[in-house]
């Protein structure tokens, strides 16, 4: 009898849940349907303008040699001991110090923390990995092989794969938003954390839902692809939100690994697990963080920096907003970027 008052109070509630759920799941693929046919609409204004490329991306064949350079270090493969996937990675300065591992977000890959590798392999071992799903990393067709939990264990698998037991760790974009998860449910292995343009995922939540635009199946990959990749190329050289004195090597340098077969969907796939978790709890964050905003970044608004030192033990937080600057930092403003690092990890080379 006990059990089924208890069932009949929290009917109301669990109704309700589900009733929450499936309206957010409507809005979710509402806003992916619209978002579809606007972008749509845009791939097909770039093949008509640009009728030589035609509807599919060209493959590269040729091997950029940006990405071949020496000084940003040796590239090599570790095979992970949780998933067996082998990710890539390009490692500098071995011996110099703590291991300092970098974590790429959407459209880039290793290549987009040249300036960091260069900056930083003196004092610390610097690390770049190209993440699950990113070429020449290994790739898992299943869309559940990207959820949070197991991209977090990747991080997990690296750092203890290359012989360490905590790092400072460095993330942007996607990459932020995976450090700072990571940060959270394992603290233990991150000594520092260093953010740029990114805000926890509960955080990013509460204040502004993600765009629902890659939630389809296949589409986002042929529209991305059509005209020989050109959303992705503007997505890189906008006068207004690309990357500053970005050049046509360092943008093919991200294109190379998107044009490889089915290079797209691993990374879309991150999109596509992004509410499986929600909605999420607020999670009190205690890790000393330096957080790196631009001040005129299109994609996360500034006002969510305030949102996560709300968040943080007092005095565990170290966070600028930095004028003028967009979303892409650790590339458009690399000397500023830098300038907040060595400053923020002083005490560990003491």
């Amino acid at each position: 009898m006990a059990e089924l008052v208890v069932t009949a109070l929290l009917a109301p509630s669990r109704l309700t849940l589900k009733l929450l759920r499936a309206l957010m799941w409507s809005l979710v693929f509402s806003a992916a349907l619209v978002a579809a046919a606007v972008y749509s609409c845009i791939a097909l204004t770039h093949v008509l303008c640009r009728p030589r490329r035609g509807c599919c991306g060209r493959p590269r064949c040729v091997f950029p040699a940006c990405l071949s350079d020496p000084s940003l270090g040796e590239h090599d493969f570790l095979t992970l001991q949780s998933s067996g996937l082998r990710l890539h990675y390009v490692s500098a300065g071995r011996g110099n110090g703590p291991l300092m591992l970098f974590l790429h977000g959407f459209p880039e890959n290793w290549f987009s923390w040249r300036y960091q590798l260069r900056e930083f392999q003196s004092r610390f071992h610097v690390v770049a990995v190209d993440m699950r799903g990113y070429w020449p990393s290994d790739a898992p067709g299943d869309v559940d092989c990207y959820t949070t939990d197991l991209l977090m264990v990747d991080i997990q698998d690296v750092i203890l794969g290359l012989g360490y037991s905590k790092c400072v760790l460095v993330g942007h974009d996607w990459g932020g938003f995976l450090a700072w998860n990571f940060s959270i449910y394992y603290p233990a292995l991150v000594e520092r954390l260093v953010v740029a343009s990114a805000a926890p995922m509960s955080v990013y939540q509460d204040s502004n839902c993600p765009r629902g635009r890659i939630f389809l199946p296949w589409l986002p990959e042929k529209l991305l692809s059509m005209s020989d990749f050109q959303i992705l190329k503007t997505i890189f050289t906008h006068s207004k939100t690309g990357i500053p004195r970005v050049t046509l090597h360092e943008i093919e340098a991200f294109l190379y690994s998107f044009t490889q077969a089915g290079g797209l969907v691993g990374p879309l796939n991150y999109y596509r697990n992004i509410f499986r978790n929600f909605p999420l709890e607020p999670q009190e964050l205690s890790t000393r963080t330096l957080l790196l905003w631009g001040e005129k970044d299109i994609y996360l608004e500034p006002g969510l920096v305030g949102a996560v030192g709300s968040r943080f033990v007092p005095g565990r937080l170290e966070a600028h907003i930095l004028p003028d600057v967009g979303h892409w930092v650790p590339q458009s403003n690399p000397e500023e970027m830098h300038q907040y690092m060595w400053a923020f990890l002083r005490d560990l080379l003491d």
